[in-house]
């Protein structure tokens, strides 16, 4: 966490965007305290449908995803110039966009399962993608359809 914390405070002190992914269930289960530490600084958090749920389990947000979303993203945030955006992903189903006391769902195009080779990877590739278009410019809805 210390190294988490020396980028983000330079994040902050510089007005850079930093963002956060929350990984996989067991980061939030075993390292909450430091999960914890590092939301203040996110201007964007990423996670999937499962990780929203533990964490919300964790913190006695709900289970209704879209009320998660908008809770998370109404934590403090050390960063004021900019709100922070929260992006639930969740397989087939629409990817959920919480940013100042607003959710919005985007339909995902489904894939054949057959085409499925293997899903490892797939929230990484999101957020890859989602940042691609991010930094040149895009809005949201573009940012997610990458």
């Amino acid at each position: 966490i210390e190294s988490l914390k020396i980028v983000a405070e330079h994040a902050v002190a510089t007005n850079k965007v930093f963002c956060l992914n929350l990984s996989a269930p067991f980061i939030i289960d075993f390292f909450g305290d430091n999960v914890a530490e590092a939301i203040p600084y996110a201007d964007y958090l990423f996670c999937n449908e499962s990780e929203a749920e533990t964490y919300a389990k964790k913190h006695n947000l709900g289970e209704d995803l879209k009320e998660v979303a908008l809770k998370v993203a109404a934590l403090p945030k050390k960063n004021t110039s900019r709100p922070r955006t929260v992006v639930f992903t969740q397989g087939d189903k629409s990817t959920i966009v919480a940013v100042d006391g607003k959710v919005t769902e985007y339909a995902v195009e489904p894939l054949s399962k057959d085409l499925l080779v293997d899903t490892n990877g797939a929230g990484d590739a999101f957020v890859g993608g989602f940042l691609s278009q991010l930094v040149q410019g895009k809005d949201i809805e573009a940012a997610v359809k990458a």
